[in-house]
């Protein structure tokens, strides 16, 4: 395998790298996450439109519906550039990483004109409403209700860890439609407006202080069967090219840097036996996370050798995703650690490093949830990749309504 850019990559690089440099709206420091007051989000849907008229954003759609027309190793490119760089927050990620994609696939032609190129270019805003309180990991446990009722249907349940969907136009939302049936075939997706009446969301309040999850209840919500994305009964299937999309949004980095800041840190740290920096265990610990920051660096290279030879992926993103949501918590903890009382400021003007690790130290938890928990991520490594025995299902060809419920 040839880790360097081949010439035509190369080139590429440099002209991306330029752009960033014109363009990006700050250059200096990490990029920013809050999506919390509306200047915020102000700015990243300028920085979204920016992207978008240069053919930068959603580079491998077709140009028709706001991409860029290019391939699929000018969007990995484009990603590890502008990862360097400090940009506003992305409120995007899901609807462009996972609903709208599903959209473009199982959705029908009208839905395509009407969705696609407005999410592209940051007009509207998309969650995914699949997790449930009584389902746990298991997605096709859903147990929200769609009824039909002449040519509309009647929705009732509750979602609950929606990431975005307090400043949401539109979700993605997979249903139970059938509880005669075994649970992975009982179920359809809609499109819904989340501004519909009978849709209301209730943000949980985070430790971090934010509410970037949310509850969401649906009582009495009417959508026309025209809102349907796929067949009647195929919700589980449409789900997964979902979820496909999702591991690859999620564990798609390239293990990231934040091993050279927890050695920032240490650096300006003194201790009674001098810099903390020269402290053998902790030195170990940086090793051990640059160890694994490269193996993540070259596992996305594989990701994008596939893609430059126009293959599908393999299970790399799962890979990915697992290790670097541990590191992460990891290095949190580490450098909460070395920050000793210290640690407590979590204002940015105070805190060391603009209180980089507080944050992380906060978000870390919701991270190894988000996209998948470590422990399906493993069976699927497990079971796909080794090729493993499946987990005992008791629920196997069992009519939904049948699965017993603890009660």
């Amino acid at each position: 395998m040839d880790f360097n850019d081949t010439p035509e990559e190369a080139a590429y690089r440099t002209e991306v790298r330029a752009w960033l440099e014109a363009n990006a709206p700050n250059r200096s420091g990490p990029q920013e996450s809050a999506l919390e007051d509306p200047v915020s989000m102000d700015a990243a849907k300028a920085w979204q439109r920016k992207k978008a008229e240069a053919g930068y954003a959603c580079i491998t759609w077709p140009k028709a519906w706001g991409g860029g027309g290019g391939k699929s190793w000018q969007s990995v490119i484009f990603g590890q550039e502008e990862s360097k760089v400090s940009t506003p927050g992305n409120p995007f990620a899901i609807g462009l990483g996972m609903c709208v994609p599903t959209v473009m696939t199982a959705g029908n032609e009208a839905d395509k004109e009407r969705f696609v190129r407005p999410a592209v270019l940051g007009d509207e805003i998309w969650c995914q409403l699949f997790s449930e309180p009584a389902g746990g990991s298991d997605v096709a446990a859903a147990r929200t209700r769609a009824v039909r009722d002449g040519d509309d249907w009647v929705i009732n349940g509750q979602k609950v860890w929606t990431s975005g969907a307090h400043f949401s136009d539109f979700g993605l939302l997979l249903t139970r439609t059938d509880v005669d049936q075994p649970k992975h075939k009982g179920m359809t997706m809609f499109w819904i407006d989340m501004h519909a009446p009978g849709v209301e969301v209730r943000p949980i309040h985070q430790m971090s202080g934010a509410s970037n999850f949310n509850e969401v209840y649906f009582t009495d919500l009417r959508v026309k069967d025209s809102q349907r994305v796929g067949a009647v009964g195929d919700g589980w299937k449409v789900s997964l090219v979902t979820l496909m999309n999702e591991r690859l949004s999620v564990g798609g980095g390239g293990g990231g840097s934040g091993h050279a800041r927890v050695m920032k840190l240490a650096s300006d740290i003194a201790t009674l036996a001098g810099p903390a920096a020269k402290d053998a265990g902790l030195r170990e610990k940086i090793a051990d996370w640059f160890v694994q920051a490269e193996g993540l660096k070259y596992t996305t290279y594989r990701t994008m050798t596939a893609l430059s030879r126009g293959q599908t992926p393999g299970p790399e993103s799962s890979i990915a995703k697992v290790v670097s949501a541990g590191v992460m918590q990891d290095m949190a903890h580490t450098a909460m650690d070395l920050e000793d009382q210290y640690g407590i400021i979590t204002d940015p003007k105070l805190a060391p490093l603009n209180a980089a690790f507080q944050t992380m130290l906060m978000g870390a938890p919701g991270l190894r949830i988000a996209g998948g928990t470590d422990e399906i991520l493993r069976n699927i490594i497990a079971e796909r990749v080794l090729g493993m025995p499946q987990d005992v299902r008791l629920d196997k060809n069992v009519a939904f309504k049948d699965i017993p419920t603890g009660r």
